[in-house]
């Protein structure tokens, strides 16, 4: 038996909303179903033409997913209770691909920029200790 997406799949699978694993079986039954290629080009063909349904509006311009600011505040842990459970959803659950990239990224950032303090101040303390040591013998 042959895998045959529905068209919410395929809608998502043109907006790469789908988890990594059914992106990967949208694209082997691509592969072998020339049906299936016809079908998600006439989405595409019609998408095109500026036919879109408030589901596909909703999609395309990721209505339900957090702004960067909103996923940083999520990651520090300062959002109010019902939408950090949100986009803990939207995260863990829906598994939105676009938010987690961009939280992976927030948080890329956020691990360099302790680094760099760490850094920062172990050459404030060297600099200040040498300066300190050199007081002492005057």
């Amino acid at each position: 038996m042959s895998f045959s997406p529905g068209q919410a799949d395929l809608e998502a699978y043109l907006d790469e909303a789908l988890p990594v694993e059914e992106m990967a079986e949208i694209e082997k039954a691509l592969r072998d179903a020339p049906e299936l290629v016809r079908r998600l080009a006439e989405i595409h063909a019609r998408r095109d033409s500026g036919v879109l349904s408030v589901g596909e509006v909703w999609r395309r311009h990721r209505l339900s997913c957090a702004s960067r600011e909103q996923l940083g505040s999520f990651l520090l842990g300062v959002l109010p209770a019902e939408t950090a459970r949100y986009l803990a959803f939207h995260l863990e659950v829906v598994g939105c691909r676009y938010c987690q990239a961009n939280l992976a990224d927030l948080e890329s950032q956020q691990a360099e920029a302790r680094q760099a303090g760490q850094e920062r101040r172990r050459k404030y303390f060297q600099s200040s200790a040498s300066y300190l040591r050199g007081r002492k013998r005057e």
